[in-house]
């Protein structure tokens, strides 16, 4: 902020109290060079009417606690502290008939809320590392988001808020700092997610890890939300009581913002928040279906698309899935340019630099929108096509020679869609497209100029973590001849798919938490199973996949192997703690390739490539 609105504030408020408003994070903009996406602080302040506070007991902590984006010396925290547990009708901008600074007939505040929280060593909160106050208030859905500085790398804390000057707490959260980008680390672990409907089931997959206690960080790859109806573009699904608010597809901010809302009352979705850091990007249902730099499935700026579907521009719809999706996730405020910037990378030490893509909303050309399938087909080697526009390509690929250069081990890859080459053609489906052109198979020169900066600049150990396809793969990381829609090994004979020879890294594909898949919210057995193996033979670099369950995987990472088991929910139909073991992977350092053990893979579902015993 400009130094004038800063000395206007501080003119207005008490002294003192402008550290507690500028303290909560979701005031800012999401970007820092673009302070008009924020909330007027000044505004808000001279809206206080004194005596109009809410008292402490008409307050509660609704959507329980989460943290996230852990660095070596801080950490995020999250929490929501309302008069109602649903979120604040915000329209006014949209509908242009509402009176100014208007939140809905339930409730504008016109006096901020006042949180204090803390971080302690202890679970019982008597070892206070630090603390801080924090005020909220309906401009921003109640939400508070701060940042605990002044920590120690690579510990694990734990942290509260309560409402100032009351006994009105909330749950305590475990969170976990980063360790220094220089120290040695021998071991993390990471739980991978993605893609959670809310109608289809429940989040059983959140909680698994949660109550394991098995990973020390949680990565979330998109799909959080979605922008649709109860069902979908399907209108079909179960009948259990799993019904998202609003029920309308979402356009407006308070539409966002009740969708977060409602995704936070599932259980094991706010246990993990409370046990883990999470660090999280989205996908495209953040926004809308397939979304794209000027666009998405069903609106493109065009009347026609005005006059079907609502009013409201993409430009306007973007901006107000993003403003809800930075004030309800513990995300920082990344260092950018420009308001759509979600990428960015964490150092584990000397073990692992992770790096976190935006392949749908930033600068990406367009892509299928189901009426334009065969036009996207014929371009999709284009030279000037682009999965991530030009800057955030050159920052990428930046990272990745950096991470080589400084000795990292590991580096880790989020792409919310399948990097790998993967036909899905089915010769008993002749009208069922073949790719997928929304994921890097419809922006092939965007995957060739990653390899080709991999293989030139002899950078190993890659490991590509993916989502988005409701389905698990696992795949050698391979330059195949990808213009070429239909690749063949001996085409390039550098890779081997019997011995991985030739190939520079892995990717891991995690299934759905509770998104259908092949077959629907109720898949057949059978049918899943035909369709794994029939993927195992058409596709030279898959080593596994599964197409039944819905699930995610964990990451136990060292300097000697990456290993990757996929956990399977047997179903999202109830709430329940079952899981199964799929499979289990590792990828041995500077092997480059998923090893191939002895007697071939072991896996429990889904199919997987055969060798003979060595």
């Amino acid at each position: 902020m400009k130094s004038a609105p800063v000395l206007a504030i501080l003119s207005l408020l008490p002294a003192g109290s402008f550290a507690s408003w500028a303290g909560n994070i979701n005031y800012l903009s999401p970007s820092m060079h673009h302070p008009s996406l924020g909330i007027s602080i000044r505004r808000v302040a001279k809206r206080n009417v004194p005596g109009t506070e809410y008292t402490p007991q008409q307050l509660n902590f609704t959507h329980g606690v989460a943290s996230g984006d852990p660095h070596a010396s801080s950490v995020i925290l999250w929490t929501r502290a309302a008069p109602m547990m649903h979120s604040v009708n915000d329209d006014g901008a949209v509908t242009g008939l509402s009176p100014m600074f208007w939140h809905g007939p339930e409730v504008t505040s016109t006096a901020p809320v006042c949180v204090e929280w803390k971080v302690a060593k202890d679970k019982a909160m008597k070892q206070t590392v630090c603390n801080g106050k924090a005020y909220t208030s309906s401009d921003i859905d109640f939400t508070v988001k701060v940042e605990a500085k002044h920590l120690k790398p690579f510990t694990n804390y734990y942290y509260q808020f309560n409402i100032c000057n009351s006994n009105i707490k909330s749950p305590i959260g475990r969170t976990k700092t980063a360790p220094g980008e220089n120290d040695h680390l021998a071991r993390a672990r990471f739980a991978v997610y993605s893609c959670a409907f809310y109608a289809y089931g429940y989040f059983n997959a959140y909680g698994q890890s949660a109550r394991k206690d098995s990973v020390d960080y949680v990565l979330h790859l998109g799909d959080y939300i979605y922008e649709y109806a109860r069902y979908g573009y399907t209108g079909e699904g179960p009948d259990i009581d799993r019904v998202p608010q609003p029920e309308h597809e979402l356009f407006t901010l308070y539409d966002y913002r009740e969708r977060f809302a409602t995704h936070r009352t599932d259980e094991d979705l706010l246990l993990s928040h409370r046990m883990f850091p999470w660090i999280a990007t989205w996908d495209d249902h953040e926004v809308a279906n397939n979304a794209w730099r000027d666009g998405h499935f069903k609106m493109n700026n065009t009347e026609n698309t005005f006059i079907e579907d609502d009013p409201v521009s993409v430009g306007q719809r973007k901006m107000n899935a993003v403003r809800a999706y930075f004030e309800w996730m513990p995300i920082r405020q990344v260092d950018m340019d420009d308001n759509l910037r979600i990428w960015r990378s964490t150092a584990f030490g000397d073990l692992v630099d992770l790096v976190m893509l935006d392949t749908r909303h930033y600068d990406r050309s367009i892509t299928t929108l189901w009426y334009n399938d065969d036009y996207i087909s014929k371009i999709s080697g284009e030279p000037n096509r682009s999965q991530m526009g030009p800057r955030q390509e050159s920052w990428f690929f930046r990272q990745l020679s950096e991470s080589h250069k400084r000795g990292t081990t590991w580096r880790l890859v989020g792409s919310q869609t399948v990097f790998s080459y993967l036909n899905l053609g089915d010769p008993s489906e002749p009208d069922e497209p073949s790719f997928r052109l929304d994921a890097w198979q419809g922006y092939t020169a965007s995957r060739n100029r990653t390899l080709h900066h991999l293989y030139s600049n002899n950078i190993p150990n890659n490991i590509v973590l993916a989502g988005d396809s409701h389905a698990s793969w696992v795949s050698d990381l391979v330059w195949l001849n990808s213009t070429d829609p239909d690749p063949r090994p001996e085409d390039h004979p550098d890779y081997d798919p019997r011995t991985g020879r030739g190939s520079i890294g892995v990717e891991f594909a995690s299934t759905s938490v509770a998104s259908p898949g092949i077959g629907g919210w109720d898949p057949k057995r059978e049918e899943t199973q035909e369709k794994s193996d029939l993927f195992i033979k058409t596709n030279p670099s898959l080593q596994w996949t599964d197409q039944h369950h819905r699930g995610y995987m964990e990451l136990d990472i060292s300097h000697e192997k990456v290993k990757t088991t996929y956990f399977g929910i047997p179903s999202v139909l109830s709430r329940n703690r079952k899981e199964i073991q799929m499979a289990q992977f590792e990828v041995y350092r500077d092997e480059n390739k998923v090893h191939r053990p002895a007697g071939g893979f072991n896996t429990k579902s889904g199919s997987a490539k055969k060798y003979p015993k060595v």
